[in-house]
């Protein structure tokens, strides 16, 4: 799990921590972190791929979600025995407390 955390969110939280300080140009001094290479970077891409820069970010966006979604897919069936045994036992407790709050002693004798 820790090699999920490092490989998968690591690039995931480098990319936009650095899409948002470069966007609203919170350079601290340091080139990488101004708009302007921020639009140079997103013009260059843009070439490369031959579509307007503004319709990158969304693209990434769309695409981190969709790998997101396929990793943890990937996941639940890996751990599917797991998950399903967890389930089924929170199910049960859960019965056995709605059994208890349903009890005689716990019902109001109001009208």
């Amino acid at each position: 799990m820790k090699a999920l955390l490092i490989f998968w969110a690591g690039p995931i939280l480098l990319l936009g921590a650095w899409y948002g300080l470069s966007y609203n140009d919170m350079s601290f001094g340091f080139f990488m972190l101004t708009r302007q290479t921020h639009d140079l970077v997103f013009q260059i891409y843009g070439n490369a791929l031959g579509i307007p820069p503004e319709t990158i970010p969304p693209l990434v966006m769309r695409a981190i979600v969709v790998d997101s979604l396929v990793l943890f897919a990937i996941i639940g069936f890996r751990r599917r025995k797991k998950i399903m045994a967890w389930w089924k036992a929170r199910q049960e407790k859960s019965a056995e407390l709605s059994d208890a709050r349903a009890s005689v002693e716990s019902l109001s004798s109001a009208p």
